[in-house]
């Protein structure tokens, strides 16, 4: 009998979710991924990912890419929801303000380092002959850095713009944020027991938690609460409140893009529904300026908004991962591993160099969330804070969750930057030279800011 409803969008989500599980299950029972803490949403994703291109599953990709683009701007905007912590972001004082700023300005020196990276291998690989368009290094930071839903949308931006000049654009951007996410746990957690051999912090228990270690909590351990109600069940459910507000920040902000983009030139207003995440963040901001404003900011919890958050992220990864399409791939097989590569081993040292100097208190604790952050998101970068500091003594945590204003003006430079030979004609040797000024202005603040110094370990 012929389906009377369309079920192809709920069969997708379903399958994420079923994938997702199977990684709960996994991560629970097998030593290697415990050994990295490799998140249940990589595991099922990457699993999904050869089921789908061995045919054993069949899943639209066109689906799958929609859905890493709007999970991608719910996340932004549920983080742009969520209240701060007035007793965390209290704790530390002044160094925590100069934990966040080091982590912003190291951003400022990683994204136009990764960027020079891919640009440079980019232009070796055209010069051999290999049909890359100009702009295919430049997902080494979107993907690394900005993480999946960015790669994906300007892939997408692009392919819009012109899909023979960006031929698989999309595709190619999720593969580098997928590589990031691995470079982020195969690489991160070996760092981080690397310091803890070399006693670089105080805080590290001998053994980790069986829960950590397994992701689930087990049933005799006394467990943490989720989030506390803000409305009257009777009326409507906190979590569903809370997802209200989402869906408010999305239409508001759909509806400001869908008018902007009316009076603004083709190429320019298909660039600027990649930044739907953007917008997102900031209606986000003002709409819980608002709510303060008019005394109503209790009402957001901010352990239900985390779930929200925590949710879209999930699967968002999930579908990340699925959504690679191994046969286009194995067309850029080459220069994509090779920009991974050095891509991943660069920032590493750099970070670690810059690290031990820029930061006399809880140093590699801060070196390490940063590096998980820069090479997969803040969640794996606090996931390797964790490790070192499970109980969050240090501001390491805090400092992460703050870094994003100051990383700011170097993020959205460096997305100016990446678009600038789509948008504006630039030469990749142009773009390459205004990320090197990019980066030595990052460099020169460290010095400005006197956050410079001897090594601390």
């Amino acid at each position: 009998m012929q389906e009377i409803f369309p079920f192809e969008t709920m069969l997708v989500i379903s399958s994420l979710a079923v994938f997702l599980l199977l990684g709960v299950v996994l991560r629970a029972k097998i030593s290697f991924f415990q050994r990295f803490l490799i998140p249940s949403c990589l595991i099922g994703g990457l699993i999904l990912m050869i089921f789908i291109n061995l045919k054993v599953i069949v899943l639209s990709h066109s689906t799958l890419e929609i859905l890493v683009y709007h999970l991608f701007n719910l996340s932004f905007i549920s983080v742009g929801l969520t209240p701060v912590s007035k007793s965390l972001e209290q704790k530390h004082g002044k160094s925590r303000i100069n934990g966040a700023l080091g982590m912003g300005l190291i951003q400022g020196v990683i994204f136009p380092i990764q960027a020079i990276i891919g640009g440079l291998i980019t232009l070796l690989f055209i010069y051999a002959g290999f049909e890359l368009f100009s702009t295919f290094g430049f997902f080494a930071p979107l993907g690394f850095i900005e993480g999946p839903g960015q790669a994906l949308s300007m892939g997408q931006t692009w392919e819009q713009i012109s899909a023979t000049i960006y031929t698989n654009a999309t595709t190619v951007g999720l593969t580098f944020a997928a590589i990031g996410f691995f470079f982020s746990f195969f690489v991160g957690v070996p760092l981080v027991n690397w310091g803890i051999k070399k006693g670089l912090s105080d805080q590290t228990p001998k053994i980790l938690p069986t829960d950590f270690v397994k992701g689930i909590i087990s049933k005799n351990q006394e467990k943490k609460p989720a989030g506390f109600e803000t409305t009257h069940p009777a009326n409507i459910d906190a979590l569903s409140f809370h997802f209200t507000l989402v869906g408010l920040t999305f239409l508001i902000t759909y509806g400001f893009i869908k008018i902007i983009t009316e009076y603004l030139p083709d190429d320019i207003a298909k660039m600027i529904w990649g930044f739907f995440f953007f917008f997102g963040i900031v209606f986000a901001l003002l709409i819980k300026g608002i709510m303060k404003k008019f005394n109503m900011i209790h009402l957001i919890d901010r352990e239900i908004q985390k779930r929200i958050t925590g949710w879209s992220v999930d699967f968002l990864l999930v579908a990340t991962i699925a959504a690679i399409q191994v046969a286009v791939i194995w067309k850029y097989l080459l220069p994509i591993s090779i920009i991974s590569a050095l891509t991943g081993t660069i920032s590493l040292f750099v970070v670690v160099f810059i690290g031990k100097r820029i930061w006399k208190e809880y140093a590699f604790e801060r070196t390490a969330g940063i590096f998980g952050t820069v090479t997969g998101t803040v969640p794996s970068g606090l996931l390797l804070v964790r490790i070192l500091d499970p109980d969050f003594k240090t501001p390491a945590a805090i400092d992460l969750g703050l870094t994003s204003i100051f990383a700011a003006p170097f993020i959205l430079v460096g997305m100016l930057l990446v678009n600038a030979p789509v948008l504006w004609g630039w030469s990749v040797q142009q773009t390459l030279i205004a990320f090197l000024v990019m980066m030595m202005i990052a460099l020169a603040l460290m010095k400005v800011f006197r956050l410079w110094g001897k090594p601390q370990y």
